[in-house]
């Protein structure tokens, strides 16, 4: 069973970068063809996408992140990246990654994906 464990986040001013991490436990899932993502979940409101990509490296972003955040990925490491700079009180947030075996679809959408890491906390400060 594939599982995600995430790391990075934390706290940092306006202005200031974090990148997270989000790597696979195990390294069973189809390297062939999958869709991974990063979604954040802020207090009182629904967990939405933030950018995803799929295993030909195509991504997608959220129209509030395009610009400041890129999503990469290692897969010697089998490891997911969200690097966020240019980083807004209003990035404040839970973020989780999120997996998908997919060899077409990928999309921004939190149904969609089966797999979820535990999510990290990050907090920008104006």
């Amino acid at each position: 069973q594939v599982q995600l464990v995430q790391s990075g986040g934390g706290s940092v001013q306006a202005g200031g970068s974090l990148r997270l991490s989000c790597a696979l436990s195990i390294s069973s899932h189809n390297h062939n063809f999958y869709c991974m993502g990063w979604f954040r979940q802020a207090p009182g409101k629904e967990r939405e996408g933030v950018a995803v990509v799929d295993s030909d490296g195509r991504t997608n972003y959220a129209d509030s992140v395009k610009g400041r955040f890129t999503v990469s990925q290692d897969s010697a490491k089998n490891t997911l990246y969200l690097q966020m700079n240019s980083l807004k009180p209003e990035d404040t947030a839970m973020y989780y990654c999120a997996l998908e075996e997919s060899g077409v679809y990928c999309p921004r959408v939190v149904g969609f994906f089966s797999v979820w890491g535990q999510g990290t906390q990050v907090t920008v400060s104006s």
